[in-house]
């Protein structure tokens, strides 16, 4: 039986970590998706397991590379930012890998940006709203001053994406996407390395930066391996390869980040207050967003509603945009949900739910979309599919043409595109992004 030839993709994410084969054409002919059990750092705090983690890789690369069905012609990796994994000089990993949302010292925020210029000056020039271990580049800082014993031993710093790659090829390098994703590592001013980076000693234990669309290596002498790349950046490249027009994307889950790929104004005080920053594309150049933690406030409001109506969780998604609810509804604010005895039913509350997250999606949005060309926005992930939020999200942005775009594992395939030139003579296709138009019905009006 003649072997089908794929590239083969580790797609880690916080919750599941999946390994994804794409053959020639870049339809998805394997998954395998496992959820891995965390462990504790010496606080006590859940992170990641990493040597976990590590066996499940090379356990799973191996099997794949068994397969009679496939012959794998690359691989590459992305995953989740804000994580640094730490070795020493014989390359045997420090643990642990701690996890970006435990929170950091106040008194040792306050002293590195009191020495490095203010929060205002220094999250203007890094593009980094100010936001503890989230921004990457301090846990390097912190493991300095509160644990210099363990800083002294480490000879290389890697971020997630990257030390994946090095589990297969024994290489070590940094990518760009990884250092642009909010790290405070990164002075978007000079397109370099911020001056602190260097003065703290940081930079000597960060691995050379080598172009996301290179080969770490070869595994076995034959299989072109990447360098890995920052999921959410990895995100955006199927529509920045498919789409010349300038666009912007929404894309919804957990958190709905607005990414704006055309708008290169440098970050104002009040963006950064708003939890604006830049990510760096896989070709180096800023990308504007904004975030908004609007599919939690989903989760959170649908199971209210569903125990006041007595509905099941997910009802919500039976419901269709109904215009005449609309008129029913209270005007849409940027606020949470109002007392639910104001319904009569279930579908006038969460028409009214919906109302008043699009009223923050309007306002965040609108934080990276002024002064710039796009006509087009485009919303992937969980919202797409949604058709209150994409009716209301239209009526809200009458002059724009709004989609719902589907893209099966976005970051998964940009982190495959990326390595195209590598492994596949077929050119790029151009029709693997779905597109649904959803016309202007009826405008949405947001209160002040």
């Amino acid at each position: 039986m003649k072997r089908t030839p794929v590239i083969a993709i580790f797609d880690i994410g916080k919750t599941n970590k999946k390994l994804l084969l794409f053959d020639e054409g870049y339809k998805l002919v394997y998954e395998e998706s496992v959820q891995l059990e965390e462990t504790i750092d010496e606080d006590g705090f859940s992170c990641e397991d990493i040597h976990l983690l590590t066996q499940w890789i090379k356990d799973s690369f191996d099997t794949i590379t068994n397969n009679e069905k496939f012959q794998i012609k690359a691989v590459n990796f992305t995953a989740y930012g804000a994580s640094f994994v730490n070795f020493d000089e014989s390359r045997n990993v420090i643990p642990p890998l701690y996890n970006y949302l435990k929170p950091f010292p106040d008194k040792l925020r306050e002293r590195f940006y009191n020495k490095y210029g203010g929060e205002s000056n220094f999250s203007k020039i890094t593009a980094s709203p100010v936001l503890g271990n989230l921004n990457s580049g301090m846990q390097l800082y912190r493991l300095k001053y509160e644990k210099p014993e363990m800083f002294s031993k480490i000879k290389y710093a890697l971020h997630l994406p990257q030390y994946i790659s090095f589990v297969l090829t024994g290489k070590i390098f940094s990518d760009i996407t990884s250092i642009g994703c909010h790290t405070n590592l990164w002075d978007f001013q000079k397109n370099t390395y911020h001056a602190w980076v260097k003065k703290e000693g940081i930079e000597k234990i960060l691995a050379p930066i080598i172009r996301s669309d290179k080969i770490a290596d070869f595994i076995n002498e034959n299989i072109p391996a990447g360098i890995g790349l920052h999921d959410s950046s990895a995100a955006l490249i199927p529509y920045l390869i498919s789409f010349s027009e300038p666009f912007i994307l929404i894309s919804t889950g957990t958190w709905c980040i607005t990414l704006n790929p055309f708008n290169n104004q440098p970050l104002t005080d009040d963006e950064l207050k708003q939890d604006c920053l830049c990510y760096l594309t896989y070709e180096g150049k800023p990308v504007k967003a904004s975030r908004l933690f609007a599919g939690n406030e989903h989760e959170i409001e649908v199971k209210r509603l569903s125990e006041h109506f007595g509905k099941s969780f997910d009802c919500y998604k039976n419901v269709h945009f109904d215009s005449e609810i609309i008129k029913r509804t209270f005007p849409f604010k940027n606020e949470s949900m109002r007392d639910l005895n104001l319904f009569a039913s279930y579908e006038e509350a969460y028409h009214q739910l919906m109302g008043n997250i699009i009223a923050q999606q309007v306002t965040n949005t609108n934080l990276i979309f002024k002064r710039t060309a796009c006509k087009r926005i485009f919303v992937d992930g969980g919202f797409s599919s949604n058709p209150v939020y994409m009716n209301l999200l239209s009526g809200a942005f009458p002059r724009m043409e709004v989609f719902a775009a589907m893209v099966p594992q976005a970051s998964a395939l940009g982190a495959a595109f990326v390595l195209h030139q590598h492994w596949n003579s077929k050119a790029l296709p151009t029709d693997l992004i779905e597109l649904k138009y959803y016309p202007t019905k009826k405008k949405t009006t947001i209160s002040k």
